[in-house]
């Protein structure tokens, strides 16, 4: 069976950096599953595995406008350190904070006596990723998962409540 929409992927990957840098794998873990054409992983990587089939291996390269976007130095902002509450603030922190589009994960990239510089671009904003895949199984989506918009990992338990209103939530 190729990939195409609707179907489920089982795939070992890693993920590195255009340089080289190891970003992520499954190596040690349990294989990626993840329902083709449901945007559940980042659009170039999705867009190349397309037409493939089981035992495929391949090396894509995702630019940054498939992948997490370009980077938005809009993002990045210079918050006065009292907006904060009082404890020990890192580098490198992450929390929510609500802007003008809604939530998001900001993360503390600055410090200094008087401010804090938080980013809201996802860390791979902007990179160039390279993925090296090896498709492990490819089959059709049940309606369920096609219906919940994501692949049924095994021993997943899908719960069908209703309100008093009668209707599935």
């Amino acid at each position: 069976m190729i990939i195409e929409n609707n179907t489920v992927v089982t795939m070992e990957y890693s993920l590195c950096l255009e340089d080289g840098t190891r970003i992520d794998s499954s190596d040690g873990k349990p294989p990626h599953i993840f329902l083709h054409g449901a945007g559940n992983i980042v659009p170039g990587l999705e867009v190349a595995l397309a037409g493939h089939s089981e035992g495929a291996e391949l090396d894509v390269k995702v630019l940054p406008t498939s992948g997490y976007g370009r980077r938005n130095e809009e993002l990045v902002h210079k918050v006065p350190r009292t907006k904060f509450p009082p404890g020990a603030i890192k580098l490198g922190m992450r929390f929510q904070g609500e802007g003008e589009h809604g939530r998001a994960v900001l993360r503390v990239i600055g410090l200094d006596d008087d401010h804090v510089t938080v980013d809201s671009n996802h860390p791979l904003a902007g990179k160039i990723l390279v993925f090296s895949v090896k498709i492990l199984s490819v089959r059709p989506a049940t309606p369920a998962e096609v219906a919940g918009g994501q692949a049924h990992t095994p021993g997943h338990v899908h719960l069908n409540f209703r309100l008093s209103t009668g209707k599935p939530i």
